[in-house]
């Protein structure tokens, strides 16, 4: 794709047909603030960068029929949504379509040359499965800090050897299309917000419990990243004073206490101890325990199991609280990889923000599970790219 939005309008109405699929050039012309005349002038300028199609005749709404207007149904871009211990890599439609989704495990220490190499082996998987000749532009979701503006990950406490790293250069170059990159928890607030539970809700937290745990801000519809790239790294906020030793050179932080390392670290010395029959039992099976045997765990009763997950989620609640005293969000979205642990974590996360929170702030906060899964991120990946390439030039 070439072509792009000539002025503030015509990206205002790629991103109607983009999130609210064909439309009529009447329907359109409810939904912004322009003239008859001036509306079929930027309808028409569409229609000839081949960025939007006809599409056929619009229902009647009485004297002379319009025309359906769609996004060009041959665009097609790129979601890669790069985890701490996985890969997942999606193609969409321009109106966000998921055609097609890959997940590998792969572990991001390895380096961004180990894994970029499987980003474009999954992507060119895809390509030669018929749905995509090639890519229109690529959104990348990286597990730590980005520099947004040059896509550059700065000093990510998970990702040794990414600090710096060229990303969206590098990829942009191997795919031949624009690319831009955003931190992991920012681009799952982005999908949930555009398929998911968030899709009514202008202000919202988007927390995202795995390997790390970060936030991501949304404001007025829109992703707040900070100055610098790293608003809403929650996971570094201290919720044990002179607590354990953390990655990032800290000590007490909340992801050193609760997130898929920690978690798998409590339950595996609860194995060693005695403590947990049920762990125990998975450990010597699968010779390792992560937040999946924590979860199974769990839901068999065992005791050890739940308390894990209760002290966790009334940490992350503690957290949590605090952010809604500050930002006074329409609602909190808990998703991630520990989400597996379900409703005993989400049950110990509420308990915390409204006990700790002013009643202003919490009567009417829904505090839920994301919908999307592993699909948020790359379907966020995939409105990231969109969203700079339906904004003028």
């Amino acid at each position: 794709m070439t072509a792009r939005p000539g002025n503030a309008h015509q990206a205002r109405l790629l991103k109607l047909l983009r999130d609210g699929g064909p439309n009529s050039r009447a329907q359109l012309g409810d939904q912004v603030d322009l003239s008859r005349s001036k509306l079929a002038v930027e309808v028409d300028r569409l229609l000839q960068t081949r960025l939007v199609v006809a599409d056929g005749l619009a229902a009647s709404r009485g004297g002379r029929r319009s025309h359906n207007i769609r996004l060009n149904p041959e665009l097609r871009f790129l979601g890669v949504d790069i985890g701490a211990t996985s890969i997942d890599v999606a193609v969409t439609n321009a109106e966000l379509e998921t055609l097609g989704h890959l997940n590998q495990p792969m572990d991001v220490r390895e380096g961004p040359v180990a894994v970029f190499e499987q980003v474009l082996a999954m992507a060119a998987k895809l390509r030669s499965s018929g749905l995509a000749e090639g890519f229109d532009g690529a959104g990348i979701g990286v597990p730590g800090p980005v520099r947004f503006p040059e896509g550059v990950p700065v000093a990510p406490p998970i990702m040794p050897g990414w600090d710096g790293f060229p990303v969206r250069e590098a990829l942009s170059q191997e795919l031949g299309c624009p690319v831009m990159v955003d931190n992991d928890v920012n681009l799952m607030a982005m999908g949930e917000q555009h398929a998911g539970v968030a899709r009514t809700v202008a202000d919202f937290l988007c927390v995202k419990i795995g390997t790390g745990i970060g936030c991501g801000i949304v404001v007025g519809g829109e992703v707040y990243r900070g100055t610098t790239g790293s608003a809403g790294d929650i996971g570094h906020i201290q919720a044990v004073p002179d607590g354990r030793p953390c990655a990032c050179g800290n000590r007490g932080c909340l992801e050193a206490h609760f997130s898929g390392a920690a978690l798998a670290r409590d339950a595996m010395e609860a194995a060693q101890q005695g403590l947990s029959a049920e762990l125990a039992s998975r450990l010597e099976t699968g010779g390792d325990l992560s937040a999946v045997d924590v979860a199974a765990a769990a839901a068999a009763g065992d005791p050890t199991a739940l308390e894990l997950i209760r002290e966790g989620g009334d940490r992350t609640g503690q957290v949590i609280a605090g952010l809604v005293s500050f930002f006074n969000p329409g609602l909190v979205v808990i998703g991630g990889g520990v989400t597996g642990l379900g409703h005993t974590l989400l049950a110990a996360i509420r308990t915390q923000v409204y006990r700790q929170s002013l009643p202003l702030a919490t009567g009417n906060l829904p505090i839920v599970l994301g919908e999307l899964g592993p699909a948020a991120g790359v379907i966020g990946a995939a409105r990231l790219i969109s969203d700079h390439l339906f904004s003028p030039a």
